[in-house]
Parts: C-alpha cells; structure tokens; sequence
C-alpha cells in the first residue's frame, strides 16, 4: 500500500516539544496512524528505539513505509494491550508516551470505513476492520442501550427523538448506510438545529466509540503507559471531545494529588504522595496558524504529564 499523504498530525510541534526526547530514549505512539507523530520522534532517535501501536492494519502498512529507516517495532493491536505487548518484545520502562485520540483524516476521507456522514457507504466505522460494527449497534441494540449511548457518548441532548428515528426506520428495513443514518438523524431533531449546523456529528461519535470501545480503551491503556514511564518520562495526550478530555485531566489530577487526610489533621497519616506533575497548567491548543491549514485542530486539546 502506497503512503497516503493526507493525514496532517494535530499539535505537531507543541507534542513533539512536550516530550522532552532523548536520543537515546524509548518512545512510544499509541496511535501510530499514518507516522506523522512518530516519524517526527524517530527522527530525534540515535541509540533510542520508537514502538508503535494502531488497530487498524491499513495505518501499520503505510506507516512501516514511512519509518523503514529508522529504529522502530509496529504493534497491529489495540494500545490497551500495552503492558502484554510490551512484555512480549522485551521492553521494560519507557522514556515517554503519546496518545493521539483522534480518528485519522484517512478513516474519515476513506468513505468505504463508514466514518462519515458526508459521504454514502456500508454502517462500519471499525477501526480495527473486525468484529463489532455500526451496522450492528445500529439496527440490534435496544432502545435503552442506543439511548445510553448517544447521551453518554455523543452528548446529544435529542437522543430520544432520534433513537425513536433509528427504531421507526429499522421496523420496515435494516438500517444500511451512512446517509440513511444520518437522513434519520436530521429528520429527527429541531429545525433549528438543521439550519444551524450538520446535527450528524454527535450520534456519529457516540456510535463510533461505542464500536470501538474508545473510552475503555483509554483507561486502560493511559494507566498502563502511566505505570511504564521512568522517573522523568512523560505521558501526553490529543483529545477531540470533552468526554475524552475529562477523563484525561481527572486520571492527571489524581496523579498529581499528595496527601488526601483531612485538613484538621496535624499530620499526614495516609502517607500518598504525588506521582507526577502537569507539565502545562492548561492545555494547549492549536495555534492561529495550524487553524488555518488545518480544521481540524480546532477541538484538539494537548495535556501532558511527568512521571515523578
């Protein structure tokens, strides 16, 4: 498969910046993509060696091309299997970690993966190209489960109106395409909300995480990378959405907090002690200059962590 040179990496410079690289360290990409991240870490590499994971089989061929020459291993598996992988090949601590949570622009630009409410094609949106998939959790969940998903998932506050939708439509027919769900969709939210804005994008999240168990996988794998680093190695993370980024700032902030007594108490008892440091207070975001090459940097949110 030739290299597919449409994906712009997210935070390019402030990411590869924030992880401090040392020559002679190793790295890992938990999302590999396209390599546009991990190219630019395994430039910086002399001794140091970068691992890189991605589920999705297409992305670890195009990004095997685009690493040939530098040290690295590609991980075809979900970068929840963190530590059972990294055993498996030998490695021990790790000098930094990047976690880029972002669908890749050729997923999405890719209409046969059923990313897309712009484009006609198969209810799929598996990263990963195997089990679950949209089609499934559209036409075969319940009314209950759809609905969880949707206010969870996509924050979507017409949920119900358009659940009610997706059951109507499914009664006559199995529910097949991209358009068909999204004509459902916009069909049933307000009118308001059609002429403001493509009222698509929420239930196309929240099925898409659903498909992929994108929250679960966050979890387990940020506290596996977490437990990994070496004292002074650093954990940062891209997130697109507040469900993401809220759990991101909440895993940090509990690494971050010491002692948890009471304040009356004269002494600390618990003996907890922080286990690591933001590196920035705030996020960082993308600046004036990547907007305007690039959109979708917009929602993007970069939080880094040092391992004390």
């Amino acid at each position: 498969m030739s290299e597919k040179p449409i994906h712009i990496p997210v935070l390019l410079s402030e990411t590869i910046e924030s992880l401090d690289i040392k020559p002679d360290g190793i790295y890992v990409d938990c999302t590999t993509g396209f390599a546009g991240h991990s190219s630019e870490i395994a430039k910086r590499l002399t001794t140091g060696r970068l691992i890189g994971f991605d589920r999705d089989p297409d992305a670890v061929k195009a990004a095997e091309e685009k690493l040939k020459d530098y040290p690295h291993t590609l991980i075809n598996r979900k970068f929840s299997t963190f530590d059972e992988s990294l055993d498996e090949i030998g490695v021990g601590k790790v000098d930094g970690v990047l976690m880029d949570l972002g669908v890749s622009s050729y997923q999405l630009d890719t209409a046969e993966r059923g990313f897309s409410y712009h484009e006609d094609a198969p209810l799929d949106m598996r990263m990963s190209k195997s089990g679950l998939s949209a089609y499934d959790v559209v036409n075969e969940y319940s009314k209950e489960q759809l609905e969880k998903i949707l206010f969870e998932y996509g924050e979507e506050k017409f949920a119900h109106g358009i659940v009610s939708g997706i059951l109507k439509a499914r009664e006559t027919a199995p529910i097949k395409t991209t358009l068909e769900l999204a004509e459902i969709v916009k069909r049933n939210v307000p009118l308001k909300v059609r002429k403001e804005k493509n009222p698509c994008k929420k239930t196309f999240q929240a099925i898409r995480i659903e498909v992929n168990g994108e929250l679960d996988e966050l979890k387990k794998g940020m506290s596996e990378a977490f437990e990994r680093l070496s004292q002074g190695g650093r954990l940062a993370i891209i997130t697109f959405h507040s469900i993401e980024d809220r759990i991101v700032k909440n895993t940090f902030r509990e690494y971050c907090t010491g002692c948890t007594c009471p304040p009356d108490f004269p002494v600390c008892v618990c003996g907890k002690k922080p286990r690591g440091r933001t590196v920035y207070r705030k996020p960082v975001t993308a600046s004036e200059e990547e907007l305007a090459v690039n959109n979708r940097s917009r929602s993007a949110k970069l939080r880094v962590i040092e391992k004390l």
